[in-house]
């Protein structure tokens, strides 16, 4: 069902996709647009340990409009780059993850899922996070993407 990557020198091993899933900044999150475009946006998320992916956003837009039509998604991460001018390359590291984003979660989740976000992104403020979240939760919507497959690929150059 997922194409193999062609250049099989370039595989990135599933334990340092996982980890650059876990740890990076945001993802590109990329769906079929309700108007038959393709739809992707960036966007921060957060990885839980049993390997789900959440995202918060606002109650209702054009992305929740695409999820209702098509819940299948695919959500890339790029790591480390460095261009080399030199050798008119560049090293990376990125991982795609591929599967199905879930709606309308039970509220203890969407809290569950806001508590990892604050943490990951503002752990220094714990105590002020707990009432931002308490004042937003009426607004705030919570995805899960329930990752299918991951795929990750790698350039690395000897300098």
């Amino acid at each position: 069902m997922f194409a193999e990557i062609r250049r099989k020198d370039r595989i990135l091993d599933n334990e340092s996709a996982v980890r650059l899933l876990e740890t990076g900044e945001y993802g590109f999150l990329a769906m079929a647009g309700a108007n038959g475009f393709g739809y992707g946006i960036p966007i921060s998320y957060v990885m839980d340990p049993e390997g789900h992916i959440y995202f918060h956003c606002a109650p209702e837009g054009y992305k929740l409009e695409c999820i209702r039509q098509n819940p299948k998604v695919s959500f890339c991460v790029v790591g480390n780059t460095r261009v080399i001018p030199r050798q008119f390359s560049t090293t990376y590291e990125s991982v795609i993850a591929f599967g199905t984003i879930y709606t309308d979660l039970p509220d203890d989740e969407r809290l569950y899922a806001l508590r990892l976000l604050a943490k990951k992104y503002s752990p220094e403020y714990n105590t002020i996070g707990e009432k931002y979240i308490a004042g937003s939760f009426g607004r705030t919507n919570v995805l899960r993407l329930d990752v299918e497959h991951i795929s990750g690929k790698c350039k690395r150059i000897k300098e």
